[in-house]
């Protein structure tokens, strides 16, 4: 499996970004999205299950980001809105380890990562 994330950049505090993560391999299962400021844990950021009809999100995201999935093109987003300056971090998405229900929320629930995209708020 290898994850291929992208999208990062600068963007000001109120802004917008979309970040991609390509699938390749086995493509088949739950992902997720994390992030890691510097200093700081990586933290769970969203989820997706399989279907897409499963998703979850931290508090501090929640109707700020949306995660989704294009199974077609084995391809999941994150969708970052209203960005703030403590959304700053290094982004990775993961796959995880099952495939249905709610996804998880721990690093431990995944098992391959992508390399990550860095996005930087300023404000």
């Amino acid at each position: 499996v290898q994850l291929q994330a992208s999208g990062g950049g600068l963007v000001q505090a109120g802004g917008s970004l979309r970040l991609s993560c390509a699938a390749s391999g086995r493509t088949f299962g739950n992902y997720g999205w994390f992030r890691q400021a510097p200093g700081k844990e990586r933290e769970f950021v969203a989820g997706i299950n399989w279907s897409g009809v499963s998703t979850d999100y931290a508090d501090s995201v929640k109707g700020r980001f949306t995660i989704s999935r294009d199974n077609a093109k084995n391809t999941v987003y994150l969708h970052l809105n209203s960005l703030k300056p403590e959304d700053t971090a290094v982004y990775y998405c993961a796959q995880g380890k099952g495939s249905y229900g709610t996804p998880g929320s721990l690093p431990d629930d995944y098992n391959y990562w992508g390399q990550g995209t860095l996005v930087t708020v300023s404000s």
